[in-house]
């Protein structure tokens, strides 16, 4: 079960830390919550599960004790070594614990080099999560994430062509996964508090996910730092022939070079991704 807000306060101040604003460091002080996570994902024995920074480690030891292998990547190294020193004894062999940011380390260190898949099951730190994500996007795709999320960026990432909410992240996000409901996460969850409402957002990967590559993300990301102006002036300069290709794709959509890049839906965008090469 987790710690209550009044023994998580009592464990932090024995570890000497103070939660850090910062690296998004509120602490799940509810076990519904555990068990929703451990619920959506479809935790199994034997699963293999990347947790997002894992803190005091009230959802990994949830994990472990239901039979996961868990890798956690951890940017603290005091709470770091308070998860090697309790749980790592606990589960011999089940806890692979990194210390690393996770950006850089979307995986926490798992290599899927037992040819199985994983699963993500992790309190986001709400700094990181859409650089995060992005990482997470360039592949391997995990199987199933379950996320605690910002509700504003929860509702960023699933958001609709058309919408102002809709950006790259949603067309990156949306092209390899489908979004499943979801669970509404009160602040009284967290201790401290956060200020912003937040959601668990439940992923599927999709049958035959799109992963977009370096060079297309970036001249996606082009077009919404300009998202005022027509798409076929932003693609102009960048695509071969004009992007006349394309511009015939969009028409195939009912959409002209005249568009706005928030109305055009996923598979116009990934129609930019050139064709493999010939063998």
């Amino acid at each position: 079960m987790p710690l209550s807000p009044t023994a998580t306060r009592a464990l932090l101040a024995q570890l000497g830390h103070h939660p850090r604003h910062g690296l998004g460091q509120n602490f799940l002080v509810d076990g519904n919550i555990v068990r929703k996570s451990l619920e959506l994902a479809q935790i199994a024995a034997g699963d293999e599960v990347v947790e997002v920074g894992p803190g005091l480690g009230t959802l990994t030891a949830a994990l472990l004790e239901a039979g996961a292998q868990v890798w956690a990547v951890e940017l603290d190294p005091a709470l770091r070594a308070h998860l090697a020193a309790t749980l790592a004894p606990r589960f011999s062999g089940a806890l692979h614990l990194l210390e690393a940011d996770a950006v850089d380390h979307p995986l926490a260190g798992w290599t899927g080099a037992s040819g199985h898949s994983c699963k993500v099951v992790a309190n986001l730190p709400y700094a990181i999560a859409t650089p995060w994500l992005d990482a997470v996007l360039s592949g391997p795709l995990p199987e199933r994430l379950v996320l605690m999320l910002q509700q504003e960026a929860a509702q960023r990432y699933v958001a609709a062509p058309g919408s102002k909410a809709f950006g790259a992240i949603s067309i990156f996000l949306q092209a390899a996964y489908a979004g499943a409901p979801g669970h509404k996460v009160a602040a009284a969850c967290f201790f401290p508090r956060p200020d912003v409402a937040s959601v668990l957002l439940h992923l599927v990967r999709r049958p035959q996910p799109v992963i977009f590559p370096p060079g297309v993300k970036a001249l996606i990301r082009a077009c919404f730092q300009q998202r005022r102006k027509q798409v076929g002036a932003l693609v102009r300069d960048r695509l071969p022939r004009g992007g006349a290709e394309w511009l015939e794709q969009l028409a195939a959509h009912g959409l002209s070079f005249q568009a706005r890049p928030e109305a055009i839906p996923v598979a116009a965008w990934a129609a930019l991704i050139p064709p493999p090469s010939a063998a």
